[in-house]
C-alpha cells in the first residue's frame, strides 16, 4: 500500500491525493491551483503520475480546487469512473462547465495581443467546454452517506458527511492487501458546524491513518451569532452612507448561506426589505437551484421552509443576474445594492470589475466572508494594500473593508483538533494548508506520527 501526494501539499489549493492498493490505483480529488501566476501555470504541469494509469476518483466535493482539473485529467488520457455523492456530481457539473467556459472566454480575449514572452495570456485553455462534458461521462454512479462502496477486492470506501458544502465528504477508504487491512480517512474540506443552511457533520469513524485539512489550523473563527451581527451592521453602514457593498462570495455554499442570512436579516427586522441584493453569478444562480433537490442535507428549519413553498433563498429586492449585460449594467449603480459575485478570492470573474468601481469610494463597504489565499487581490486588500491593482491601474482603497471569518465553511483549530481526535489515527498526513498553519497544529496533535508532506512525495503504509 502506498499513499503519495501531488496537490494541495504545504499550500491551499489543487488538492490530488493517490492511493495505490492491490494493484489498483485511487484518486482522492483533482483540483485546480488557484492564487499566484506561478500556482495558476502549474495546472498545465506534469499530475506527478499517468492519468491513464487511474482507475477510480473519489471526489469529496465539488469547489474548483478539488474537481477542477479532472477535465486535464481526462483530456491527458484517464478513463477510469469518478464516484462522488448525488449532490456533489450536479454541483461539480456546473464548476467545470463554468471553468472551462472561462478559459475558453480568456484565450479568445488574448488572441488578438502580440506574444512578446509571458505576460499575454494563455495560447489555449488548460481544457474546453467538450473536455468538461467529456469528463461528465465518467460520473457513473453516485453514493449515499455512510453506505460503503466496494471498488475492487481489497478496497471498499464510505463517504461520510463533512458539512463543508452541499455533498461535501470525508472519504474512508478501508484497503487490504497480502492479509492486511488498514483504514484511510481523507477529510475532504471540513465543515464548521455552523452553517445555517446544512446538518453539521457527524465525528468522523475511527481509522488508523488520517490525511487532514489544515486551512485554519493556527486559528479560531469569530462564533457565527457575532459574525451576522458584523454582516448586518457592514451592510446597514454602507446603505445608510449611500454606497453599495461588494461581497466576494463563493458561488457554491457562501452565496446560498448569505442569501438565507440576508432573508432571516429582513425577517427580524435587522435589515430593510427595500434593499437591493443583486446575485452576480451565473453558477451561483444555478448551484442556489440545486439546494432544492437536496431537502435530506439540509437543516430541519431550512428543509421545512423548502417544503412550505417559501424559498428561504429568495429576498425580496433580490436580483439574479446571469448575462454579462445585465452585470456591466451595475456599475451605473452607486447606491443601496449589495452585490455577489465569484470569485471568492477575487482572482477573476466579475467581482472584480465590481470591486473597480466601488473600493475607492469612502461611502462603499468591501465585506470578504471566506478563506483568501496568498497571492490573491482578496488576500491583498485584506492584508491592508493600498492601492490595489486591478486591470493594470493602482486603485485607491477608500471603502471600508471587512473581513468576518465566522462564515467561513472550514472548521477553525478548535474544530480539527476535535475531529482528529475522534479518529483515533495512529499516523496524520496534513495538507491543504499554509505552512505555519501546519506547524502549528501539528504542534497540538498529541500522540499520532505527523508528515507534512512535499509535493510528489509518496510514503508506503
Amino acid at each position: 500500500m502506498r499513499l503519495s501526494f501531488h496537490g494541495a501539499d504545504r499550500d491551499v489549493t489543487g488538492s490530488c491525493h493517490l492511493v495505490e492498493c492491490a494493484g489498483r490505483r485511487f484518486l482522492i480529488d483533482c483540483g485546480l491551483f488557484q492564487g499566484s501566476r506561478e500556482l495558476a501555470e502549474e495546472n498545465g504541469g506534469d499530475f506527478g503520475f499517468d492519468p491513464a494509469s487511474i482507475d477510480f476518483v473519489l471526489l469529496t466535493h465539488a469547489h474548483l480546487d478539488h474537481c477542477g482539473r479532472l477535465p486535464l485529467l481526462a483530456k491527458r488520457g484517464f478513463r477510469g469512473e469518478i464516484i462522488t455523492t448525488t449532490a456533489t456530481e450536479e454541483l461539480a457539473r456546473l464548476v467545470m462547465l463554468d471553468a472551462a467556459h472561462l478559459q475558453e472566454e480568456e484565450v479568445r480575449a488574448n488572441s488578438h495581443q502580440p506574444r512578446h514572452g509571458a505576460g499575454n495570456g494563455p495560447v489555449e485553455p488548460l481544457y474546453t467546454v467538450a473536455d468538461a462534458l467529456k469528463t461528465l461521462e465518467a460520473f457513473k454512479r453516485s453514493v449515499r452517506y455512510d453506505e460503503p462502496v466496494d471498488l475492487a477486492p481489497g478496497a471498499r470506501a464510505t463517504f461520510v458527511n463533512a458539512g463543508h458544502i452541499l455533498g461535501s465528504a470525508s472519504i474512508l477508504l478501508q484497503l487490504t492487501e497480502d492479509g492486511r487491512t488498514l483504514r484511510l480517512l481523507f477529510s475532504g474540506d471540513l465543515g464548521n458546524g455552523t452553517d445555517p443552511l446544512l446538518l453539521p457533520p457527524p465525528p468522523p469513524p475511527r481509522t488508523d491513518v488520517v490525511v487532514m485539512e489544515t486551512t485554519y489550523g493556527d486559528r479560531l473563527h469569530k462564533p457565527m451569532d457575532a459574525s451576522i451581527d458584523e454582516l448586518y451592521s457592514a451592510v446597514s453602514d454602507a446603505l445608510e452612507r449611500g454606497g453599495n457593498v461588494i461581497i466576494p462570495a463563493f458561488a457554491l455554499e457562501r452565496a446560498q448561506e448569505l442569501l438565507f442570512l440576508l432573508n432571516r436579516g429582513i425577517d427580524k427586522n435587522r435589515l430593510k426589505p427595500s434593499m437591493q441584493v443583486y446575485l452576480d453569478s451565473p453558477m451561483a444562480i444555478s448551484a442556489t437551484e440545486v439546494f432544492a433537490h437536496h431537502l435530506d442535507d439540509l437543516r430541519p428549519e431550512a428543509a421545512r421552509l423548502f417544503q412550505g413553498g417559501r424559498d428561504p433563498l429568495a429576498l425580496p429586492g433580490l436580483h439574479l443576474t446571469r448575462n454579462r449585460a445585465d452585470s456591466i449594467a451595475l456599475n451605473n449603480v452607486h447606491g443601496g445594492a449589495i452585490i455577489m459575485a465569484g470569485s471568492g478570492m477575487a482572482t477573476g470573474g466579475r467581482v472584480v470589475h465590481h470591486l473597480e468601481h466601488n473600493i475607492s469610494r469612502q461611502e462603499c463597504s468591501v465585506v470578504f466572508v471566506g478563506y483568501a489565499a496568498q497571492g490573491t487581490l482578496a488576500r491583498q486588500i485584506i492584508d491592508g494594500k493600498n492601492p490595489v491593482r486591478i486591470f493594470g491601474e493602482d486603485i485607491p482603497v477608500r471603502a471600508r473593508i471587512y473581513t468576518i471569518d465566522g462564515f467561513s465553511a472550514h472548521a477553525d483549530q478548535a474544530g480539527l483538533l476535535k475531529w482528529h481526535e475522534h479518529t483515533g489515527a495512529a499516523r496524520t498526513f496534513l495538507t491543504h494548508g499554509e505552512q505555519g498553519s501546519m506547524r502549528v497544529i501539528a504542534s497540538r496533535l498529541g500522540k499520532t506520527q505527523v508528515e507534512m508532506p512535499a509535493p510528489n512525495q509518496g510514503f508506503d503504509l
